[in-house]
């Protein structure tokens, strides 16, 4: 009989080249997601004298350096000349080597981990890699996923294979029904909270149980987007079909007999009955509540309804001096409820949550009063933009005097322009929280897009299942 397998062990036996003495392995690659960072990769292949292997599997986008503002400008707009000269060094060696880049110019622009999977280009059993570690964001779709340096970029670009160590397996099993007002950034942030910054270190992490299974697509990108923060090497769900309808009819998505063949082996991908976990780890559901971070690790994450930790409290040395050195950065006191902190700017998008569905989850708490601090609404791409305001989303935004702006990364990686202040206090929708992410002596707090909303409509780190009552 044939050993039971998990999802990820199907994936990587399946693109498995070669091994060596060392025991790394060669792996196929299906796509390779690259953006304006990459071009130290085109500078290595073309000083070794290398060709991109197959231009047709690489897909680059302008995303990270892009501003949000201005965009009708195109180039002329980008007024830092450092800036524009990575974007349009991208453009120039994507288009030396036949590569489709979804530039400042393009109507489907966005971050490279929004726009494949709304084209139907992120599909079960594929291995991607991206030059930016979010790309675990794609296992939702039941795809081995990861970042890659720019060494590595370079040998994906010259070789379509790159070569990596196999890491062990871990199943996060969440059962139960997701209560009223969470989402799935509520549970990444209780699952880093519970496993810590480093519980999947070394390990590929599927996610599984009924409270996954109901999650939309989007709300599974989140919870695999935030992997990298618990410490894995790729975070993956196994498909489904939820999975299917989501795809079926998307541009990059297979089409009748071949949709059908496709289907046919999507549904074999999940993990045997039987299959070997090397560590499993079990959440309820039900106990979820909104969540938020109050220090400089997604670790640092704590129920909407609590208080700021004493580090005194806590039993081993080295995580009392860190706590302490979190609250000293974040400017808070031990003993504060969460919900009297107040902040000074809130920032909605990223690759974690820029997409339709945060999008209108927002407008519904924006519906409920004005924002009292600065809000930044950054569509995760050109196509979520558009479906925003076909829906008149941005409308809603903008009466509550929130700040509809042009897809991008935005303040989530604060190299574009989009920066906070020193002593800036930001509600963000992103995905880190380490000191100075969002700017030199900026702090952040991560939560939901709802979470974020109310904290705009506040003024202060906000429970939003009290504004609908």
């Amino acid at each position: 009989m044939n050993t039971p397998k998990t999802l990820f062990d199907k994936i990587w036996d399946r693109h498995s080249v070669n091994c060596s003495a060392d025991g790394d392995t060669l792996l196929y690659v299906d796509r390779c997601l690259i953006h304006e960072g990459s071009n130290h990769a085109f500078d290595k292949i073309q000083a070794d004298g290398r060709a991109v292997a197959r231009p047709s599997q690489v897909f680059a986008f302008s995303d990270h350096y892009v501003p949000t503002t201005n965009r009708h400008l195109g180039i002329a707009g980008v007024n830092d000349p450092a800036i524009r000269a990575m974007i349009e060094s991208l453009a120039d060696n994507t288009r030396a080597h036949g590569i489709r880049l979804f530039g400042i110019d393009d109507p489907q622009q966005g971050i490279l981990h929004v726009v494949p999977p709304e084209l139907g280009m992120t599909q079960p059993g594929l291995l991607m890699v991206g030059a930016d570690s979010h790309t675990s964001t794609h296992g939702a779709f039941g795809v081995l996923s990861f970042g890659i340096g720019a060494s590595e970029t370079a040998h994906v670009l010259a070789t379509q294979t790159i070569w990596q160590r196999r890491p062990l397996n871990m199943r996060i099993v969440i059962d139960g029904t997701l209560p009223f007002g969470c989402t799935g950034k509520d549970i990444i942030l209780a699952i880093i909270a519970r496993i810590g910054a480093g519980g999947g270190t070394g390990h590929a992490i599927e996610f599984a149980g009924s409270a996954i299974r109901d999650l939309s697509m989007e709300a599974r990108m989140t919870v695999c987007n935030m992997t990298i923060e618990a410490g894995g090497r790729t975070g993956m769900v196994a498909p489904d079909e939820t999975t299917l309808a989501y795809l079926k009819g998307r541009e990059w998505a297979p089409t009748g007999a071949d949709w059908d063949a496709a289907a046919q082996h999507w549904r074999t991908l999940p993990s045997d009955d039987g299959a070997h976990f090397d560590r499993e780890v079990s959440l309820n559901a039900n106990d979820i509540t909104p969540m938020v971070t109050w220090g400089t690790s997604p670790e640092h994450a704590l129920p909407i309804t609590a208080a700021v930790p004493d580090p005194a409290a806590l039993d081993n040395a080295d995580a009392r001096v860190d706590a302490q050195a979190a609250l000293d950065y974040m400017d808070l006191r031990p003993g504060m409820p969460l919900e009297s902190i107040a902040v000074s700017r809130v920032f909605i998008g990223s690759c974690t949550n820029g997409r339709i569905e945060d999008l209108r989850a927002v407008a519904e708490v924006a519906k409920r009063g004005k924002a009292k601090v600065p809000t930044w609404v950054v569509p995760g791409s050109g196509s979520v933009k558009r479906a925003a305001e076909a829906e008149g989303l941005h409308h809603i935004l903008q009466a509550a005097g929130f700040e509809w702006r042009d897809p991008g990364c935005s303040l989530c990686t604060a190299i574009n322009g989009d920066i906070l202040l020193p002593g800036e206090r930001c509600a963000s929708t992103s995905n880190r929280n380490f000191r100075g992410r969002q700017g030199k002596g900026g702090r952040t707090h991560l939560l939901s897009p709802s979470m974020a909303a109310a904290a705009a409509i506040t003024g202060h780190l906000s429970d939003v299942r009290k504004l609908a009552s």
